[in-house]
């Protein structure tokens, strides 16, 4: 393939914006530049092309039959380039690619995302409720929801909300078993995946000793929300994070026997790559995200208030 022969792009469009106003003032105007930037450029042109493109008068300039040739061609080429990068832009706009945990995306995400398709009906959303951690470089995903310490070198990370939990049971277990009053009472209970590393810590941060995981029937559902299902048809206590299950405890489905909550240090983060900081799907996606965590604390806010 043949090495096309091209004026260097900056050059090109000082003297096409020059060409079309008849004027390096207004040219300057338009692209930012000072006069003599344009000047500069427009002499690296008629240095690479071996002929001047415009006749300089006392108070105007005029072009010559080059410039009036290469004139004519620039615009109608840098046209059509910026209509090509309007469409392409477009088209990479048109759907927004989303890499999320399962538990996150079915008691999170999936039942906003409607706000944000209607906000914005130009982004289709397509979501992967997948454990595995995307390569931004590799796979078709514009962004991602993970949970860890926000230590990825790379990406833009946006911290969401702790990953805490706490002890969560169906009312059916507290009508079969009995009330629920101190954590320790939680040991007496069935408990679902109790080799769940989040038993230990939150029966420490509670001062509940000797927690056996082997002195309770091995039980894995895999996943969080599988978990929670469980937990509703009152097949024993699991371990949640209650920012997921708020409308499942206000329903009566979930009971939170006690307040407090475990946090292991590490968040929820939505991550992109720092380089697509500022495409439109991805600022638009990541303003969404802070409306509806703001709205949540809203929330928060006036429950307790309700009922403080």
């Amino acid at each position: 393939m043949s090495r096309r022969d091209l004026p260097p792009l900056p050059a090109l469009r000082a003297f096409e914006a020059a060409a079309r106003h008849l004027s390096f003032t207004r040219a300057a105007q338009e692209l930012g530049m000072t006069q003599a930037a344009i000047s500069y450029q427009i002499r690296l042109l008629e240095e690479r092309l071996g002929a001047p493109v415009f006749l300089r008068r006392p108070r105007a300039v005029e072009l010559t039959p080059a410039g009036r040739l290469l004139g004519a061609a620039a615009s109608d080429a840098l046209d059509r380039l910026a209509a090509a990068y309007a469409a392409a832009g477009s088209t990479a706009g048109g759907v927004l690619s989303i890499s999320v945990l399962p538990t996150f995306a079915a008691h999170w995400l999936a039942p906003r995302i409607g706000r944000f398709q209607m906000k914005h009906p130009d982004i289709a959303v397509r979501t992967t409720a997948t454990r595995e951690v995307a390569d931004f470089s590799r796979d078709d995903v514009d962004v991602a929801i993970r949970s860890g310490r926000g230590d990825w070198p790379g990406l833009a990370v946006q911290p969401l909300f702790p990953v805490a939990f706490t002890p969560m049971l169906s009312p059916k277990v507290v009508a079969r078993c009995g009330p629920v009053e101190t954590p320790a009472d939680i040991l007496r209970l069935l408990l679902i995946d109790p080799g769940d590393r989040w038993w230990p810590l939150w029966f420490d941060a509670m001062g509940v000793a000797g927690y056996d995981p082997g002195a309770h029937p091995d039980s894995r559902m895999g996943d969080q929300h599988l978990e929670a299902r469980a937990a509703m048809g009152g097949h024993g206590v699991a371990i949640l994070t209650p920012a997921f299950y708020r409308e499942e405890i206000e329903a009566g489905l979930l009971l939170q026997p006690f307040p407090a909550v475990s946090e292991a240090g590490q968040y929820y983060f939505l991550v992109y790559p720092e380089a697509r900081r500022n495409v439109a799907k991805i600022r638009a996606f990541r303003e969404w995200f802070d409306e509806e965590l703001r709205g949540d604390e809203l929330r928060r806010d006036e429950a307790s208030e309700t009922f403080g």
